[in-house]
């Protein structure tokens, strides 16, 4: 049986963009119960969501910016001085969806572009993604938060500069609320990982790590079969991930069955 993907119009943008944002407001909640002295902290204003993970995290910006109601120049006001009030530069993350007002604003307040993210979006039910036998995948146990993190963090060994990096996010994504953590296994041994965040119907995906030894035996396609049948148990019908454009992460997904909703602009306040 066949099933259509939904069109890449607004509507799909809100779910997307929503889902998102719910799934890194529940990230800065779980930094700052991990670590108060961070001032982790998260705003929905006017249906964008404000998110302070510390001034450089990659968390620390907008999601949804637009997608609910056009922002008006207040409502910027208000972003900006949540940002500023903690030190951080002002960046919101906006669909290409969005009414083009939009991006006159934003263009008129001194924002510039610096970023682009490749969204990607398949209906939960498309074809099933084949898989290695040798590989096993599992939910990672409530205990098991730090022993996820250093595994997902094994796998960016490679580039050791941000390794810890890496670590510190896995430690926290593991104790989000609505975040499930899962690792896939060789002969009993903990080769990959991979997160899922669900929201309102809409699967999340994203903490793909593979340990260096492990690459080209299928851990991230279980990984990703494991998920999406994860999720569609739990009554979601939309998988999403974000790529760099052109990368190999959306050359796998796309090879996957999933398909480029929209691309994303990062727009970061001028100084």
């Amino acid at each position: 049986m066949t099933h259509d993907f939904p069109f890449a119009d607004l509507a799909l943008a809100r779910r997307i963009e929503r889902a998102e944002g719910h799934a890194n407001a529940a990230f800065v909640h779980a930094r700052a119960l991990v670590s108060p002295s961070s001032g982790a902290m998260s705003l929905d204003v006017g249906g964008t969501y404000a998110l302070f993970d510390g001034v450089h995290s990659p968390l620390t910006q907008t999601f949804g910016l637009g997608v609910l109601e056009t922002p008006s120049a207040p409502l910027l006001e208000t972003l900006e001085a949540f940002f500023r009030e903690h030190g951080a530069t002002v960046l919101h993350e906006v669909s290409p969806a969005v009414d083009p007002s939009v991006l006159a604003l934003l263009s008129l307040r001194g924002y510039h572009p610096i970023e682009l993210t490749s969204i990607l979006f398949q209906p939960i039910w498309a074809t099933p993604v084949t898989i290695n036998s040798d590989v096993s995948v599992r939910r990672m146990r409530d205990d098991e938060a730090d022993h996820w993190a250093e595994i997902a963090a094994s796998g960016w060994s490679e580039s050791p500069e941000i390794v810890d990096f890496v670590r510190s996010m896995g430690q926290v994504s593991a104790r989000a609320k609505d975040t499930y953590s899962f690792l896939a296994e060789s002969q009993g041994a903990p080769i990959a990982t991979g997160s899922l965040h669900l929201h309102e119907g809409v699967a999340l995906l994203a903490g793909a790590s593979t340990i260096p030894s492990a690459r080209r035996r299928g851990a991230q396609n279980a990984l990703l079969s494991a998920r999406l049948a994860f999720a569609h148990a739990h009554g979601c019908d939309l998988a999403v991930m974000g790529a760099l454009p052109g990368s190999a992460s959306q050359r796998n997904a796309e090879r996957n069955g999933f398909r480029i909703a929209y691309t994303r602009t990062k727009w970061e306040l001028s100084a």
